[in-house]
């Protein structure tokens, strides 16, 4: 159903330096880049992609209150790479990788950070350690 979604930024080629290289980690690449600055994300046109982009207004970008985009990830150990990359990366910390709740089949492993713009990310996986 997600077709994509989009965080503002008030610098398009510092964001495509943290967005590249993270967004490498689940072999997505960009697909799109508009001379406006608009920038698109993904595996393919068939799935659910990231846009990067100043905002159409001019104005300046801010982050929402309460707003993130969560990035699912295939592994535990994935989830621990980009969250390292994130922060390698210039991200600041809002929750280092780990359980949150109870472990088991439907256990929700997760980490968050926030990009050199200040959006919120959490890349996760659900699922035992396996």
């Amino acid at each position: 159903m997600l077709g994509y979604a989009t965080v503002g930024t008030n610098d398009i080629e510092k964001s495509r330096g943290f967005y590249d290289p993270l967004l490498a980690e689940f072999g997505a690449k960009r697909l799109m880049a508009f001379d406006n600055g608009f920038t698109m994300y993904g595996t393919g046109y068939d799935a659910p992609m990231l846009a990067v982009t100043p905002p159409y207004d001019g104005n300046a970008a801010t982050v929402g209150n309460g707003t993130m985009i969560a990035l699912v990830a295939g592994s535990r150990p994935q989830v621990d790479a980009v969250y390292a990359k994130a922060r390698a990366l210039g991200g600041a910390d809002e929750g280092e990788p780990g359980v949150r709740g109870e472990e088991g089949p439907q256990a929700f492993y997760g980490a968050y950070f926030r990009d050199p713009d200040g959006n919120k990310l959490c890349v996760f996986r659900i699922g035992g350690a396996a």
